[in-house]
């Protein structure tokens, strides 16, 4: 037996042992899960009573927000809805609180005691904690405002009694901490600290504290002296359903950018759920970093230190008549493993603040990465171009109208030379066109076509005329303008910020609320969608003029002079009113753009001689690589074409 014979067997050797050791181990880790899954099938089926309990109580909660909802709608209900409601919170102060017992006699008594709410603020956030389960029980976020709530002075991301956050081991026995109310060891301003205490002395404690000047409340979460009940443990699960309120004026366009996000370790991007307002829901066996649930301007983030080992999402949008102020639900059950121990230490946070860039860049975690601002070209445009250009203009000028109008005119001028190049191509193959009109009737057969291409590319070749010479700026201009799409919709900056008739620049402007829908349109007229897509039909017949005659191109004129604006002004009527505002300077400003270059840069004389003069010489014109491969075609198809007839003979 040779060398590299016994090498190739001492490998699978090798390989053969490493693999049997892993398997090895995974079946002592499948044996602890299923020890604990068994656990939880017991205490489940034992508690089957106290979860119906709780289901009652939610019932009950979402019949107060209804209710709240519908005074708003018909104050003359006010004093029944006040009946109905003293009757409900009667019911629920009365109900008995819910007889589980526990091993641990310290854990039955936890479970039947009363609950106090207690709050962490700073100068961005107050956020409220219910010492029942030690979890988040609202998150109002501070100078911002709801949509139609002018006179608050904030705005609750997390409603009170929305937010269910609970940590689910294996104790001894199978516990949920929401079921438990914990002692407050330590309460300030921005500190607060909770703990669940054992019949042994050991405690499971939520320690929370908030810092100033930041939307981030920092989260450690210890088992301590808990060794012995966890000792066949190796991971637990974290639980956080949140309903998040509607915030904004349109409801189709909230729903478009509100959605689940969630990030590996490591990664540039992040992953979503529930774009565009559809429901979704996914399991993942791999690590993530964070979970967010993002309404259109703001997001709350639940992120591990350690990075949690897997995790099953969902999000449930509400429809759009729903009257509960809910927009939609979120779901998170995550899993974090963890070695037992007789002091165990999880690091969490939650970030509950606005969607504004700088400030999520500056956690140094992606969580910037959730304002959708394009691919990697278009996001680079909007993260080193536009958006500087928007903070600085921001420092010196408060009316964000004017600002656009600024930005506007900016980028029309840095791409000002691709556009120079663009329109005077164009003005020149309009004057082009009589001739181009004559070779189109000196070659009217299809067979010909080639000929005929090859006539126009030879005019084209005296005159000093690309064909492509009005397509590549465009192209050029097309992830700028997208960027655009990208960066308006998303911008927080925006956000209720009033411009001429417009009282929301993030949202559309209406001038007429119809009272019913028109399918692909609205229920309204935007006036800035409106404008915008008149002004482009003006543009676009101002462009197809220039376009030939020929009738291969009536498809292409009927899409730029009709079709682009109607469909531009059934997108745009819901979108953000600064997206169809910047539209419309853009287009206005191209307009101007043109008749000047039309006006001053072209002489239509002189192209008309140069090509007459071209005409009459006789040295041989300079071909473009286009015409030599056009050439080549041509001649391939007639070689072609001559084969096919000899064959038919």
């Amino acid at each position: 037996m040779d060398k590299n014979s016994i090498t190739g067997l001492v490998l699978i050797g090798v390989i053969l042992f490493g693999f049997s050791w892993y398997q090895s181990k995974q079946y002592d880790k499948q044996l602890e899960w299923q020890a604990q899954a068994d656990s939880l099938a017991r205490a489940q089926a034992d508690s089957m009573q106290r979860v119906a309990d709780a289901i009652a109580l939610e019932e009950a909660l979402a019949r107060q927000r209804a209710d709240s909802a519908l005074l708003a709608e018909h104050p003359e209900l006010a004093d029944s809805l006040a009946a109905a409601r003293k009757a409900a919170e009667t019911e629920l102060s009365q109900a008995e609180p819910l007889n589980v017992i526990y091993r641990d006699s310290s854990l039955t008594s936890r479970g039947k005691a009363e609950a106090s709410v207690i709050a962490l603020e700073n100068d961005k956030v107050k956020v409220e904690f219910t010492t029942r389960g030690a979890q988040v029980h609202s998150a109002w976020v501070k100078d911002f405002m709801a949509y139609g709530d002018e006179d608050a002075d904030g705005l609750y991301l997390i409603k009170p009694e929305d937010s269910r956050y609970s940590v689910d081991i294996y104790a001894g026995e199978a516990i949920s901490t929401e079921d438990f109310v914990f002692d407050v060891v330590e309460s300030c301003d921005t500190a607060l600290v909770m703990r669940l205490p054992f019949s042994n002395g050991g405690y499971i404690e939520q320690r929370y504290s908030l810092e100033e000047g930041s939307y981030s409340v920092k989260n450690m979460l210890s088992f301590v002296g808990l060794r012995e009940q966890t000792y066949t443990a190796s991971n637990f699960s974290i639980r956080w359903n949140a309903a998040i309120p509607r915030l904004e004026k349109g409801l189709k366009n909230e729903k478009r950018y509100s959605k689940l996000n969630y990030h590996f370790p490591d990664e540039k991007k992040v992953e979503n759920l529930g774009m565009s307002g559809r429901d979704a829901n996914k399991s993942i066996g791999t690590q993530i970093e964070w979970v967010d649930f993002q309404q259109q301007f703001f997001s709350a983030i639940l992120t591990a230190g350690d990075n949690f080992q897997s995790g099953d999402l969902a999000v449930k949008f509400t429809g759009d008549d729903e009257v509960s102020g809910v927009l939609m639900e979120c779901s998170a059950s995550m899993k974090h493993a963890y070695e037992v121990s007789d002091n165990v230490q999880i690091p969490l946070e939650f970030y509950f603040g606005p969607n504004h860039y700088k400030t999520l860049k500056a956690y140094d975690r992606k969580y910037e990465k959730v304002i959708p601002l394009g691919g990697s070209l278009v996001g680079w445009i909007s993260r080193w171009i536009i958006i500087p250009t928007f903070d600085l203009l921001s420092r010196w000028i408060s009316n964000f109208g004017v600002i656009i109008l600024i930005m506007t005119i900016l980028l029309k001028l840095i791409i000002s030379p691709l556009t120079m190049k663009s329109y005077k191509s164009s003005a020149m193959m309009n004057v082009l066109k009589p001739e181009i009109q004559k070779i189109n009737e000196k070659y009217p057969k299809q067979e010909d076509a080639m000929k005929k291409q090859q006539a126009t590319m030879d005019l084209y070749n005296k005159a000093g005329v690309s064909p492509m010479g009005g397509c590549l700026p465009l192209l050029f201009q097309f992830p700028i303008l997208w960027a655009m799409f990208r960066f308006f919709p998303a911008s927080i900056e925006l956000r209720q910020q009033p411009f001429l008739w417009a009282d929301d620049l993030s949202a559309y402007d209406s001038i007429l609320d119809f009272g019913f829908k028109i399918p692909l349109y609205g229920d309204h007229i935007s006036l800035f969608a409106l404008l915008m897509a008149i002004v482009m039909f003006f543009y676009s017949k101002m462009s197809s003029q220039q376009m030939s005659d020929d009738p291969s191109m009536a498809a292409m004129k009927f899409m730029s002079v009709w079709l682009m604006p109607i469909m531009m002004l059934c997108i745009c009527n819901d979108l953000s009113s600064a997206l169809s505002y910047y539209y419309l300077l853009s287009n206005i400003i191209t307009m101007g753009q043109t008749w000047f270059i039309k006006k001053f840069m072209i002489d239509e004389d002189k192209i008309r001689a140069k090509i007459a003069a071209a005409a009459n010489s006789k040295a041989p014109a300079r071909k473009s690589k286009f015409q030599m491969r056009l050439e080549a075609m041509q001649k391939a198809q007639e070689q072609q074409m001559k084969e096919q007839q000899k064959r038919k003979r």
